[in-house]
């Protein structure tokens, strides 16, 4: 029974009849839970609709979290204890712990999370269970781990020292290193809002250096995760292909 309710939630393990439609009322219960988040006031059917959609969601959780050997394909304690702790079953819980007052007035503790109401926000990435491109970014992200954190490395490298610099030959422009750290940021980024600026010759000629390092730093991680997202686009489509061929 358990492999059964595992096969139907889990989108990328079953094709069944079940298992897509439960996949399409997942989908329209987050888009609608979303709704309300484009108005300020709260109205009754706001509420009706995040009463249902939360309720749906602990179930969602629940039923994951009752399964969670089989996802992880272990059949030991240990699993149930791994799970609420991977990173969509956090987007999972926190689309909840916003609302969950809402169902029982015995939660007072938890009445706080009705201040959050931006923690709602967080029921978006639901959707990316069920998106396989999704699943093929978090594979390109998995297997380029190395390169991108060697880039990361480098950036965050090349942030402390522009910072370093400039805020040692402009103390005028800039009151904290943090000021600093966020200048060079912003110019590793090539994005200048021009709310912070250096106002002598040598602070604009190493805004100039750090502008045009930034351009090339910046592009490294793009070239590698977009050849690796093709690669893993090929290779999709021709697992696609051969399962077709296949009688």
């Amino acid at each position: 029974m358990r492999k059964r309710i595992y096969e139907i939630i889990e989108p990328s393990k079953s094709t069944s009849l079940f298992s897509r439609l439960y996949d399409s009322i997942m989908i329209i219960v987050i888009v609608a839970s979303l709704i309300p988040l484009a108005f300020k006031q709260e109205y009754t059917i706001f509420v009706t609709i995040d009463r249902i959609a939360v309720s749906i969601f602990i179930l969602d959780y629940i039923l994951r979290l009752a399964t969670a050997d089989f996802k992880y394909n272990k059949r030991k304690p240990s699993s149930f204890l791994r799970y609420p702790f991977s990173f969509l079953a956090m987007i999972d819980l926190l689309s909840i712990l916003p609302s969950i007052a809402l169902l029982n007035n015995s939660f007072r503790l938890l009445r706080v999370f009705r201040l959050i109401r931006a923690f709602r926000v967080f029921r978006v990435f639901k959707v990316l269970r069920y998106s396989k491109s999704f699943i093929m970014i978090v594979n390109v992200f998995r297997k380029q781990k190395a390169a991108l954190l060697a880039v990361i490395s480098l950036a965050v490298a090349y942030i402390l020292i522009s910072a370093l610099v400039i805020y040692n030959v402009e103390p005028d422009s800039f009151d904290t290193f943090f000021t600093a750290v966020y200048w060079a940021t912003v110019s590793l980024t090539t994005v200048g809002y021009g709310d912070i600026y250096p106002i002598t010759d040598v602070g604009r000629i190493i805004t100039m250096v750090s502008s045009i390092f930034g351009i090339a730093i910046i592009a490294l991680p793009s070239g590698i995760i977009t050849a690796s997202y093709l690669k893993e686009v090929s290779q999709s489509a021709a697992y696609s292909d051969s399962k077709e061929e296949t009688p």
